[in-house]
């Protein structure tokens, strides 16, 4: 049976889920996971509580940042708050790389650092572990905590970008449920609609029913006059 051309299509009520793994901002943070690994055990001590928190801090970044994004695809609510769960991780992760350059006397490299834009560069245009593996054993802990430091950062930075777009979004389009209620209004909207559509075609046909049936009472007039 051929279809309508006006047959009603029902809007997409799951958001598209969008891939994290392609985000420039996740892939930061899995090399934040894999840096603060490597920085922990290089130069915190074995049973140092600093070392969990790190690494836990880390993980928590990347963890939410996933199941934040494959929640979203029924919940922009449950997304905004995972992703704000990742942030909060990764600026605990911060205190944690600055609160060891404090300690140790070393130095932060701000603006003014000669290492500073190297660094900045380094970070802004590599995002993958394997471009910083080959160094992660030969970085003293200085380097490794500044680098750590600016891809924390840029992460966050880059997740408020993300999710004020989302909340924009949010506010134009709804959730799942003012999606489903769309959905909902707009199928009895277009039932209502194809109901009026059969009635005023039921109309004409009964019209030319009529028609139809007078031609015939003619006739049959006719053939009983000869």
């Amino acid at each position: 049976m051929p279809k309508n051309q006006d047959t009603y299509i029902s809007p997409n009520i799951l958001r598209k889920e969008t891939k994290w793994e392609d985000l420039f901002f996740y892939q930061k943070t899995r090399t934040l996971y894999q840096i603060t690994f490597v920085f922990v055990k290089r130069f915190l001590k074995s049973g140092d509580r600093t070392v969990d928190q790190m690494v836990q801090a880390a993980r928590s970044g990347k963890q939410n940042i996933a199941e934040g994004l494959a929640d979203g695809v029924t919940s922009t609510e449950m997304e905004l708050k995972l992703l704000n769960v990742a942030r909060s991780s990764i600026k605990e992760l911060r205190e944690d790389y600055q609160d060891y350059i404090i300690s140790r006397q070393l130095s932060l490299w701000e603006k003014s650092h000669s290492r500073y834009e190297r660094m900045l560069n380094f970070c802004r245009f590599h995002n993958d572990w394997k471009d910083y593996e080959p160094f992660a054993m030969l970085w003293s802990d200085e380097e490794i905590a500044n680098i750590a430091l600016t891809l924390c950062h840029m992460v966050d930075k880059m997740m408020t970008s993300y999710m004020k777009n989302l909340e924009e979004k949010f506010v134009t389009e709804g959730g799942i449920r003012e999606r489903m209620t769309a959905a909902r209004i707009g199928y009895r909207n277009n039932q209502k609609s194809e109901i009026e559509r059969l009635r005023s075609e039921l109309a004409v046909a009964n019209q030319r029913i009529s028609e139809l049936e007078s031609i015939i009472q003619s006739l049959k007039a006719k053939q009983i006059g000869n």
